[in-house]
């Protein structure tokens, strides 16, 4: 930690040391970039706006980011912006920088603020970094009028104030409500208290669906032999070869070993399937009239 705060001292009076550019020299600078990618160029332009970098990072520690890292997002987009300057526009290259170098910064403390996506979208991105102070504001103002505003009211003044949708600002107030607790914690002091992760309903299947399901898969494969069992032999023999073989027998084998024409083998199997239904439905009603 001690080593991180001295190498971010060192680079910050590094950065305010190096040069100040005029206008000229910046669009030199910038043409010289673009047109001839010259890198002692760009080099020479990210170097002398490294403070406004350093500044701006600067301006997030409230979010507990480490200094370090804040940097070095600012830096990547300070160099976005060099990349994508057009110096034709007549821009001064500060004024373009500061949108990357903010926009590099957020999105950094946004991806590290929770293990929980905290937004993505532009309304998400401005509640995040404007809702507690428009939130303090229009407190003091209630205040000042005499009003107490309860929750809902409040939330709907941030929406209107920031300009997003309610439900954005519900949203935003759970995830910034309070920081991510690990699973594994205990709900109590207590050294044998249960687990927060001991609470979460397993999703799996249960013991007793499985029981249920074993049970029930047991008595129809029952009730399938019965039915079967009550078919004749040249029945069984036909649902067996045609059903319950791994590569099922064509009408035409069992033709010819039986001494039939493939129509009549299809016609034993309807009629034999249809025996086996009426027994399957005989024991249904029998299940149902027992549960009734």
């Amino acid at each position: 930690m001690a080593f991180d705060s001295t190498r971010d001292m060192t680079l910050s009076r590094k950065a305010m040391k190096a040069e100040l550019l005029d206008a000229e020299t910046e669009l030199q600078l910038a043409y010289a970039w673009r047109d001839q990618r010259d890198e002692q160029a760009l080099h020479r332009l990210i170097t002398a706006y490294m403070r406004l970098a350093i500044s701006m990072a600067s301006k997030f520690k409230r979010y507990g980011a480490p200094m370090g890292d804040l940097i070095q997002e600012a830096s990547l987009g300070l160099m976005k912006a060099a990349d994508k300057f057009d110096p034709d526009r007549g821009v001064r290259f500060s004024t373009y920088a500061v949108w990357w170098i903010k926009a590099s910064i957020q999105d950094y403390v946004m991806r590290n603020w929770s293990m929980v996506r905290t937004g993505s979208t532009s309304s998400q991105k401005s509640l995040f970094f404007n809702m507690r102070r428009v939130q303090a504001r229009l407190e003091r103002e209630a205040l000042a009028r005499g009003e107490e505003l309860d929750r809902h009211q409040m939330r709907q003044m941030i929406a209107m104030e920031i300009g997003v949708p309610l439900a954005d600002v519900e949203m935003m107030e759970g995830r910034l409500s309070g920081s991510d607790f690990s699973l594994n914690a205990t709900q109590s002091s207590e050294d044998e208290g249960r687990e927060w992760i001991d609470t979460i309903e397993d999703d799996g299947v249960r013991a007793s669906e499985i029981v249920e399901t074993e049970h029930d898969t047991k008595a129809l494969r029952a009730w399938l032999v019965e039915a079967l069992n009550a078919l004749n032999e040249r029945e069984r023999f036909i649902i067996t070869e045609r059903k319950l073989r791994d590569t099922p027998r064509t009408l035409e084998s069992l033709g010819e070993e039986l001494g039939l024409s493939k129509e009549r083998v299809r016609q034993l199997e309807a009629a034999a399937f249809q025996k086996m239904r009426k027994r399957l439905e005989t024991r249904s009603k029998e299940v149902h009239a027992l549960l009734a």
